[in-house]
């Protein structure tokens, strides 16, 4: 399901962002149109994505989700819309990477979770996902990879 975690240092990734706090059971309805206006934002200003999708969280709440859809970027996004600059921040942190269709995102979480209690390590309030490779590769749900990052805290 999931890698072997390995602890990392992020480097900040100035990022096109669109911040939305939403019922957890609307997240699949949501972020599709968010990416879609990311992209058409950026397309009209014409910024080029510099890596892959990702969704930054801010507060980890069962029933609530408030969090960031992003892409990230090598020019600076200007506010249009809901699409505003962003980053996702340098942070030392637990990664892995999850193989497999979104609907085991939350059990691969659960897997991560429990390897970051087992080594002794002190969560941060946020985590993030970057969806390396998705549904654009094909229909196979099996070569999904998605990273899962979990900043630590000092």
């Amino acid at each position: 399901m999931i890698e072997t975690p390995t602890i990392v240092q992020t480097a900040a990734q100035p990022a096109a962002v669109i911040r939305l706090t939403i019922p957890r059971a609307e997240i699949q309805s949501a972020m599709g149109p968010a990416f879609g206006e990311l992209m058409a934002t950026m397309g009209a200003q014409g910024i080029a994505p510099a890596g892959p999708f990702f969704a930054h969280h801010f507060r980890l709440d069962p029933d609530v989700f408030d969090f960031e859809v992003g892409v990230p970027v090598s020019a600076t996004v200007a506010a249009s819309g809901r699409v505003v600059a962003g980053e996702l921040p340098a942070a030392k942190a637990a990664r892995t990477v999850y193989h497999g269709g979104y609907d085991g995102i939350g059990a691969a979480w659960g897997e991560f979770s429990d390897w970051v209690a087992a080594q002794g390590l002190a969560p941060a309030g946020n985590v993030w996902e970057i969806y390396a490779v998705g549904p654009e590769s094909g229909p196979d749900a099996d070569t999904y990879r998605t990273e899962l990052v979990q900043p630590l805290r000092a």
